[in-house]
């Protein structure tokens, strides 16, 4: 007997994901509260917990809706064709990248990040100071190669250690709940998800996760406004490719690469993350521009059907 989506299935859908969502993540995240915040010895295993939320929050809201195709539902298929898939993998490898070291150059020549770009002091800074932790007297390498195998540690992150939690975001974020928000455009959609999924980093962004320092209500806005931006970019890499896949990747390689600003700043240097580095405005800027240019050449769209499918929507 196939399935049918009723109306009233698919009206409580959004908001059961929503609600399942938020209430893991403030669940997941309590013992950070009770105890000792970021400083607590469970804060990874609390992180890397939270992350799989929006994942259990999807299955929730498929048991709801009843959809013929769960899987399809949840973006994990279509696979194919395979040469699409591997270009917006290959996207969702580079892209966050770029975006990430572009944002040092162009915080630089606003003047808001602090940087050494062809004498790394800062992270040999830092590197030394480790090392003399361990008992370590000198560099092993030359400072340039450690900063070549920090690059390398992060494609191997970004390929096998953050592609799991990054996954079960995004099977939530963008290969559930995006295609739910296509009905209104292409800048409700990125607006809406952007918003859902700022909002979602709460119980971290309220105890100083990203944002050390600044007031709560300022670090959610920060936080909304990276979710909406970077949030358009994965959802871009999820629509064309017809699979959550390439959003995951790109996803899981942006988490690796926001720590490359450690490579380039300057030594004894110090930064508000509100202005510099992917987390502050100068780092928003090319992903905007990225964003802007997808959705004015029509490129934030489901690929047509006769390439992927039906993608699931919410008006079908």
């Amino acid at each position: 007997m196939q399935e049918t989506l009723t109306p009233t299935r698919r009206r409580l859908a959004l908001p059961i994901f929503i609600a399942c969502a938020y209430g893991l993540a403030w669940l997941v995240a309590l013992p950070l509260w009770l105890g000792d915040g970021l400083n607590s010895p469970w804060f990874m295993v609390v992180t890397i917990a939270m992350m799989f939320t929006p994942a259990v929050a999807a299955l929730v809201a498929v048991l709801v809706e009843r959809p013929q195709k769960k899987a399809r539902a949840l973006g994990l298929v279509p696979l194919q064709p395979v040469g699409r898939l591997l270009r917006h993998l290959a996207l969702g490898l580079v892209v966050p990248i770029v975006v990430c070291l572009a944002a040092l150059p162009i915080g630089h020549l606003a003047g808001v990040f602090p940087a050494d770009f062809t004498g790394l002091s800062g992270f040999q800074q830092i590197t030394e100071q480790q090392l003399a932790q361990a008992g370590v007297d000198e560099l092993p390498l030359p400072i340039e190669t450690l900063a070549a195998l920090q690059i390398i540690n992060v494609l191997v992150a970004a390929l096998v250690i953050n592609l799991l939690p990054a996954l079960g975001e995004e099977i939530g974020w963008r290969g559930w709940m995006l295609p739910k928000l296509l009905r209104f455009g292409p800048w409700g959609a990125i607006g809406i998800s952007g918003i859902i999924w700022g909002l979602w980093h709460a119980p971290l962004i309220l105890l100083g996760y990203n944002y050390p320092g600044t007031p709560g209500w300022l670090a959610l806005i920060a936080m909304v406004a990276l979710c909406t931006i970077m949030g358009g970019v994965f959802g871009w890499l999820r629509l064309r490719s017809g699979s959550v896949w390439p959003a995951a990747l790109a996803h899981s390689t942006f988490n690796a690469a926001a720590t490359t600003y450690l490579l380039f700043i300057a030594a004894d240097a110090t930064f508000d993350p509100l202005q510099a580095t992917i987390t502050g405005w100068t780092g928003w800027i090319l992903p905007a521009v990225v964003v802007l240019l997808v959705v004015l050449t029509g490129r934030f769209s489901p690929v047509s059907q006769e390439t992927a499918g039906d993608l699931p929507r919410d008006d079908q």
